[in-house]
């Protein structure tokens, strides 16, 4: 689990500050403030249903919003937001278009190769990829440091991933993430604390996910929260496949730690 979790001025006055403090002490779920460590069953068969519930989709949509936090030498917190539509067809298509501050290109896996573009800069990457979505995900992450945003849940074993290492699960209580009711969790591993929004009822999905990288020094966080589901897209043939434009220029991938990545 923690591979894949993390391979991912205001000034006010002391009294405003011990004000802010004691609301939301006052306002904090009971049951988070007393939770005991321990591994709680209600949240581990949440989790469950939700990745059980994605697994078992042949193809889905998604639009994912992430804010990744940089801490600066001086401790200073920099954020940096990002928008990918995500879209999936299994056993081994998947299509990722991002937007954001730091970067503006596309992943596209075919089946047969993988290839991420920067319309902008006007090049791209590519080169073969293994036969499945999880080998290719695995793939990508180990041999050239690339990320898809959220990418843990399309696993089919990603309850597995997901549980890996962890010490301490709890159901934090009930959330509201964009207009939907959720169940709220919890995940603690070493150097990891994660939190997952799932949203109620029939249809299981992830909704936000928040990861907080506690052995790096001012604990900056990666979020993401994911709407406009849809778990019956139609796409049109070619949307999986790339072709260069004419302008494009074909580079190599950088070597893992080289910065290339889609999270």
């Amino acid at each position: 689990m923690r591979k894949h979790m993390k391979k991912k001025l205001q000034r006010t006055s002391t009294p405003f500050v011990a004000c802010t403090w004691l609301l939301l002490a006052l306002a904090a779920p009971a049951p988070a403030l007393a939770q005991a460590d321990g591994i709680d069953a209600r949240a581990t068969s949440l989790l469950k249903a939700a990745t059980a519930y994605l697994g078992g989709q042949a193809r889905f949509t998604t639009e994912a919003r992430s804010t990744i936090e940089v801490v600066l030498k001086s401790g200073q917190k920099i954020q940096f937001d990002h928008v990918a539509t995500f879209s999936v067809e299994r056993p081994n298509k998947l299509r990722a278009d991002r937007r954001g501050d730091l970067v503006d290109q596309t992943f596209y896996y075919d089946g047969k190769s993988l290839t991420l573009h920067n319309p902008a800069d006007r090049v791209f990457a590519t080169l073969p990829a293994p036969g499945t979505l999880e080998e290719m995900l695995d793939f990508a992450r180990d041999r050239l440091d690339i990320v898809a945003p959220a990418g843990d849940f399309v696993y089919a074993n990603a309850y597995d991933i997901l549980m890996q290492d962890v010490t301490a699960a709890f159901v934090v209580g009930k959330a509201v993430i964009e207009g939907v009711r959720c169940d709220h969790l919890a995940f603690r591993n070493p150097g990891v604390d994660w939190q997952l929004w799932v949203q109620e009822g029939a249809q299981p999905l992830p909704r936000k996910l928040v990861i907080t990288s506690t052995d790096v020094p001012g604990a900056p966080q990666f979020s993401v929260v994911l709407t406009r589901w849809s778990l019956a897209p139609t796409f049109g043939a070619g949307f999986f496949d790339f072709t260069a434009p004419k302008d494009a220029r074909r580079i190599d991938f950088l070597p893992v730690g080289g910065g290339t990545s889609l999270r």
